[in-house]
């Protein structure tokens, strides 16, 4: 089967150097060079993924963010072919209304529409927006909404009384076409058991190969225990370059823009979070600068200032593509990929690792990539 690639749309802002924020870290950019994120910056992102042959975006949730329905509802207009993986919270809106405001993004966008269940790791950052559940409580009502909204999918009229969410005579007017797939993340058991039961995908942050291939068993299993059987993905930072030295000297000069003072506020803050994904990324590097080749190729740097994804795949592109490769082999057929800045590092890997994958015959381009004109050195 052939692989998916997805980008992301840095709607918290964009830099040469790594952007903080997310899980309590504040948005901060090294040197002042911080891109906007603009409609017509994010625009170019999003054509850029679209042309060199990413599926989707991943747009991210949070008071750290702009909002990911509207921006991606906008950045739909100007492009043609690329999905957008929208992340949102169940907790903060109606399963009716969210599988209407679904089914609307379907039609005006021709089935462009990706869901991206985000539960709530924060319960500082979920009580700021009304939500004053417990986590292992927001799980379990999460299971509840994605009940509903699949049911009105099927246009089904759903009447529900739950320990958490209650509707009544629910129905759509308007069906989705096709039906959104359903991408959840989450590393506690109670996240684990959700997923099992509504995800399409399950998504996990980029951890060793040992670490993801133990969380694939564990959702696998009782995936199966619920009858259901859903694919795998990975969400992880590339810094990819013609040669390996020239990959690391970049994810060399990213480190060194990060002062000790800016590390240290960020890994206080990452550390009081609930999350347990979260937890197992601080892990990875302990919050030192040191040792952070935590696995072959994969680094884990830019963990230290940013909340969620903090590791990235490094080395020369053929380096990177046999690092995807031994993630494949785990059963992950879904990448989520993002670089700094996301405009130029959308090009490196889309012109420097996809080609390979293709000669490899492990990923097949888009329709209006595979036909493209492609530049024949003089």
């Amino acid at each position: 089967m052939s692989l998916t690639f997805h980008w992301f749309l840095p709607t918290n802002g964009d830099s040469r150097h790594v952007v903080g924020g997310g899980h309590g870290a504040a948005v901060t950019a090294a040197g002042g060079h911080h891109r906007p994120p603009t409609v017509a910056y994010l625009g170019q992102i999003a054509r850029a993924a679209e042309q060199v042959g990413f599926s989707g975006v991943l747009t991210p949730t949070g008071a750290w963010c702009e909002d990911a329905w509207l921006t991606t509802a906008m950045i739909s207009q100007h492009t043609e072919r690329l999905k957008f993986l929208v992340a949102f919270r169940p907790g903060l809106l109606s399963p009716t209304f969210a599988a209407q405001m679904a089914s609307t993004y379907q039609r005006q966008t021709g089935g462009r529409l990706l869901l991206n269940v985000v539960t709530g790791g924060e319960s500082r950052e979920q009580r700021a927006y009304g939500d004053f559940l417990d986590k292992d409580t927001r799980y379990a009502r999460t299971g509840e909404f994605l009940h509903i909204v699949r049911a009105l999918w099927r246009g089904e009229t759903v009447d529900l009384a739950g320990e958490h969410l209650r509707v009544e005579g629910a129905a759509l007017t308007r069906l989705p076409e096709p039906a959104p797939a359903v991408y959840f993340g989450g590393s506690s058991p109670a996240a684990l058991r959700v997923a099992a039961r509504h995800a399409d995908v399950y998504l996990t942050w980029g951890e060793p190969p040992a670490q993801v291939a133990e969380k694939i068993g564990a959702v696998r299993r009782l995936a199966e225990e619920a009858g259901r059987a859903p694919r795998f993905g990975i969400r992880l930072h590339v810094i990819n370059r013609d040669t390996s030295q020239e990959a690391w000297a970049e994810a060399a000069r990213l480190l060194e823009g990060l002062d000790p003072e800016t590390i240290k506020a960020a890994q206080e803050r990452l550390g009081a979070s609930e999350s347990e994904g979260q937890r197992r990324m601080l892990a990875l590097h302990g919050g030192s600068r040191d040792a952070l080749e935590i696995h072959p190729g994969l680094w884990a740097g830019i963990g230290l200032v940013r909340g969620g994804a903090g590791t990235a795949l490094v080395g020369s592109h053929a380096e990177v593509a046999d690092l995807i490769s031994e993630y494949q082999a785990l059963g992950i057929e879904e990448f989520v990929l993002s670089g700094y800045p996301h405009l130029e590092a959308a090009y490196w890997f889309g012109e420097g690792v996809l080609p390979l994958l293709a000669e490899r015959g492990q990923w097949v381009p888009p329709a209006d990539v595979a036909t493209r004109p492609q530049l024949v050195p003089a």
